[in-house]
């Protein structure tokens, strides 16, 4: 333990919000990063606790040995940090930016805990800056070939460890640019773009395959050794309402994909959300994701449904430490809608009764409070709607990809075995949102490096 009082004398400080104004203009980093001085005084804070809850169940599915990494942060050992960071943490610079930092909600010192995940990402990005990130090549090839189908945070986690045991390991991904919800499905002002893309090019200094634009076909795979499907969660839950097909209603994840292809293109003369009234359907991460997209892309307003109630400002009784809190989280997007609006743009108890439409086209919405889960008759409230985003979450992997590879889908729609083990059959497996669920982005890189661990046991008989 570094500093014994450091958690008594030094205030928590996370990494500052830029500006709002400022912000709301680009899609550029929501946040400015803070001096080498400052993450060691926010480092010193960590206890060193003698049950360490951070990388617990409860904290870190990664297991990172936070209170390690921390103390050599404020002893100024950064490099050495950066290596003990990296033994468990195969992207910092993703979960760093991106993570709701479970391992923060389970400190010892709860509300005003460890800065642990602005801590990683600076280690990182100084490993960066500073070279001491370079490519690690396996110093021997095995000779086995593992095909990983997917390039979002399971298939590169599980590709990337796949590659260090020595195993060439090919990436196969439909789309144009690796990195799937890394890339496409978290906006660029989140999770900036050039960060994924230095790491797929760092995995391709080091021998990892990638294919691009390549749909997964099982006949031309069976020539490897291994088949690792890492597809995600992307069937989305549609709404069982009238026009729910007219134009301008749209899926969140299409709707954060085009935005960020506008982004990485130049940007385009005329923005999906621009001048249009726009109603989000889901209170969760995505759904305010859409919200900061469609204000940074000049919207006439924005609101964001959500079926069930707030959550109470405090940990209810049932919700005690170190579980995760199931508190009242005001995001970066509705923050930004409070300045520009006036109001939060959230409304909980309510979900969309009809969608009103015009020569094909949405043009508003009538919605209706709930109580529970059943409508209150009477409450129904016309709203102007251009741009229909829904945000309501996914009901397991594609159809097409499990019969394509022969695999049934369990009652979730996932592709978990049966024994809860990652190897579906013969030289087939799977890890990710594809095998669990709709989840985490650090969740997902467990489970594919997890699942890495298990096919390379598989691979050695």
């Amino acid at each position: 333990m570094g500093k014994a009082t450091g958690f008594m004398e030094i205030a928590r400080v996370e990494n500052p919000y830029r500006d709002a104004e400022a912000r709301l203009r680009d899609f550029e980093d929501l946040h400015t990063a803070q001096p080498a001085d400052a993450r060691r005084a926010q480092a010193s804070r960590c206890m060193n606790c003698g049950v360490p809850f951070c990388q617990s169940d409860f904290g870190c599915p990664l297991h990172n040995l936070i209170p390690e990494w921390n103390d050599l942060l404020y002893r100024g050992r950064e490099r050495e940090a950066l290596e003990r960071l990296l033994q468990t943490a195969p992207f910092p610079e993703f979960t760093g930016r991106v993570c709701p930092a479970l391992c923060e909600k389970a400190c010892n010192l709860e509300n005003d805990a460890t800065t642990n995940r602005d801590n990683e990402l600076y280690l990182i990005e100084t490993g960066f800056e500073k070279g001491w990130i370079r490519p690690r090549r396996p110093e021997k090839r095995t000779g086995k070939r593992v095909a990983v189908v997917g390039s979002g945070p399971s298939g590169l986690a599980a590709a990337d460890l796949l590659n260090r045991l020595g195993h060439e390991a090919t990436v196969v991904d439909r789309a144009d640019r690796a990195g799937g919800l890394l890339m496409y499905g978290i906006p660029n002002m989140k999770l900036p773009k050039s960060a994924v893309a230095r790491r797929v090019g760092l995995m391709a200094e080091e021998g990892v395959r990638f294919l691009l634009n390549t749909e997964a076909d099982p006949a031309a795979l069976s020539d490897f050794d291994a088949v690792l499907l890492c597809g995600g969660a992307k069937k989305p839950r549609a709404l069982n309402v009238e026009n729910a097909r007219a134009a301008g209603v749209c899926f969140a994840v299409d709707y954060l994909t085009a935005a960020t292809k506008a982004v990485l293109s130049g940007g385009e003369p005329d923005p999906i959300a621009k001048r249009k009234h726009v109603v989000v359907v889901g209170g969760g991460d995505t759904g305010n994701d859409c919200v900061g997209t469609a204000l940074r892309q000049g919207c006439a307003s924005v609101i964001q449904l959500e079926m069930m109630p707030a959550p109470p400002a405090d940990r209810a009784a049932n919700n005690p430490w170190p579980e995760w809190p199931r508190t009242l989280r005001t995001d970066y997007g509705q923050l930004e809608a409070i300045r520009l609006q006036g109001d939060d743009p959230r409304v909980y108890q309510t979900t969309v009764k009809r969608i009103i439409a015009g020569n094909g086209r949405i043009a508003a919405i009538e919605t209706v409070r709930l109580k529970g889960f059943d409508p209150i008759p009477g409450t129904e409230k016309t709203l102007p709607c251009e741009l229909m985003l829904i945000a309501a979450g996914f009901v397991g992997c594609e159809e097409a990809t499990a019969g394509a590879f022969g695999v049934e889908r369990n009652g979730r729609g996932n592709l978990m075995p049966a024994d809860g083990s990652h190897h579906m059959k013969g030289n087939l497996f799977s890890a990710g949102d594809m095998r669990n669920g709709q989840s985490l982005v650090v969740r997902a890189l467990a489970d594919g490096r997890a699942a890495a661990r298990e096919i390379n046991e598989f691979l050695k008989g």
